[in-house]
């Protein structure tokens, strides 16, 4: 006796795409029930490693009542602030600009932008600790430990053990360097408390180091500037957060190099009567610090729905950068 077939029954289940997984014969002595479930293995991990391991190391991390811990009589509060930023960016959070792309801070952006910008201050200022702060006058010998801060500080963000386009043999890192450039502050300002080092607080030395900082703001409002003149309204855009980042960062580190730049020189910044309007720079520092938008959007300036972060940011940079060229006017007198 024969049935014909219902055409109305419900077609068979779908293999679940592990099944389907299949080897005519062992491979390298593996059972083929084996090799399906190191396959499975594979991809699971290859899942979870990079966002689950991104997300565990990305720390945006502009708290503006981080503070320098332990500065002793005599000490430069900047010079420890500095010291602690590296610490904390490098030894408690991971540096990662060096990361390979087989780490999972290797696919991080904002991050790795954010400590860039941050470390561009960190050098900026241990250049001028060299040649302006840490020195009595033009002529006078450069201190030793701030000439080797500014060359560790300095260096590229983004070498790791291996750097073939460098050197095909295995060289320090930078996060290895920017500890030795720590270093170098902490071992200065021991000496500076001690009486054996120099920190010279003039008008004209503050003066200098504020204007430095604000060309590199001037800098930064360029590139803003080119490039929503390139690039507003593009949706798709994927570098407009890197400069969002990045000028954030250096944001962060100069908001709390003036907050204890404003300690350091406290006496030459109330004999100029300064102190209100140092204080109105230092929380536009912290304001232009602390935006922190959920995505970085590129709009046109005079959008409706999207907005223009960039535009934003640059607002109280240019700012900052205003209210520094009006101090530094004034210390000059």
């Amino acid at each position: 006796m024969t049935f014909a077939p219902d055409d109305n029954a419900p077609p068979p289940p779908k293999k679940a795409w592990w099944r389907s997984i299949r080897f005519r014969r062992p491979v390298l002595g593996v059972s083929r029930w084996r090799w399906r479930w190191i396959v499975i293995a594979l991809v699971a991990l290859f899942v979870l490693y990079y966002p689950l391991g991104a997300t565990i190391v990305e720390n945006i991390d502009d708290d503006p009542q981080f503070k320098p811990n332990g500065v002793a009589a005599g000490e430069s509060r900047a010079v420890a602030i500095a010291a602690d930023l590296v610490t904390r960016e490098v030894d408690v959070h991971s540096w990662t600009p060096m990361q390979p792309f087989f780490m999972p801070a290797g696919i991080l952006d904002n991050m790795p932008n954010f400590q860039r910008g941050i470390m561009a201050a960190m050098g900026r200022f241990s250049t001028e600790l060299m040649d302006q702060l840490g020195r009595t006058r033009g002529s006078s010998q450069t201190d030793r430990d701030l000439e080797q801060a500014r060359g560790f500080l300095n260096e590229q963000p983004n070498i790791w053990i291996w750097q073939p386009s460098v050197s095909i043999w295995p060289s320090a890192t930078s996060a290895q360097k920017y500890r030795a450039g720590r270093d170098k502050l902490v071992a200065y300002n021991k000496r500076l408390a001690s009486g054996q080092a120099v920190f010279e607080r003039r008008s004209d030395n503050l003066q200098a180091l504020i204007d430095r900082i604000a060309n590199d703001h001037g800098s930064d409002s360029a590139v803003i500037d080119q490039h929503i003149i390139e690039q507003a309204g593009n949706l798709f855009d994927t570098h407009c957060d890197d400069i969002f980042y990045f000028n954030k960062g250096r944001l962060y580190a100069n908001y709390l190099l003036m907050r204890e730049l404003g300690h350091d020189f406290e006496t030459i910044i109330k004999e100029k009567g300064l102190m209100a309007s140092w204080q109105q720079t230092v929380e536009t520092f912290r304001i232009a610090a602390q935006l922190e938008p959920w995505v970085v959007w590129n709009g046109y300036p005079d959008a409706f729905l999207i907005p223009n972060h960039l535009a934003a940011q640059g607002f109280y940079l240019l700012r900052a950068r205003t209210q520094l060229r009006e101090l530094s006017s004034i210390l000059i007198k």
